[in-house]
């Protein structure tokens, strides 16, 4: 049952974070400012992550082909560890008030890296096109707000935002 493959997810964004820091919750729910058609982009976002968790319950996982479960599962286990590891260093943000350190330093948006890895891996592991599809959605989207944060990280942050978009790449 792929449902299964639901619960760590869910323990480490929610359980792990709210742990390690009393605002961490709070902050990894905070959505940036959004303009325009942006206002689209976050509905579907929205649905598209409500169709993901839905399409992951409804579904098996499949131990067919070998190819496919193998691929599946590393990319499952990627996206876990990356985000055991965003959640670790997003609860404990620098003294400018974003996140820097950690994987931080390797990229300005692992939590998002490690979303797209695991719903691949479970998309994977359960062989749903239309998961797969889903995935899309929610990437495209996931981008337009990554895009919307990082125009709200500059207004708030200033320079030392401006400075660490020069040091380290939006995605890998």
């Amino acid at each position: 049952m792929a449902a299964l493959l639901l619960i760590p997810f869910f323990l480490i964004r929610f359980g792990l974070l709210s742990a390690l820091s009393r605002d961490g919750l709070r902050r990894a729910a905070h959505y940036p400012p959004v303009e325009g058609w942006e206002r689209a982009a976050l509905w579907l976002y929205q649905l598209s992550t409500a169709a993901l968790l839905l399409l992951i319950l409804l579904s098996r996982v499949k131990a067919a082909p070998p190819a496919c479960f193998r691929a599946g599962g590393v990319l499952y286990a990627a996206g876990l560890l990356l985000l055991v590891l965003s959640v670790a260093a997003f609860a404990a943000p620098s003294e400018e008030g974003f996140c820097q350190s950690g994987i931080y330093r390797l990229s300005r948006n692992p939590m998002y890296v490690s979303y797209f890895l695991l719903f691949l891996g479970c998309a994977l592991l359960t062989r749903s096109l239309p998961l797969l599809l889903c995935l899309a959605v929610f990437q495209l989207t996931a981008h337009v707000l990554i895009r919307a944060e990082e125009r709200w990280c500059l207004r708030t942050f200033g320079a030392a935002y401006a400075r660490y978009m020069g040091r380290v790449r939006r995605y890998l």
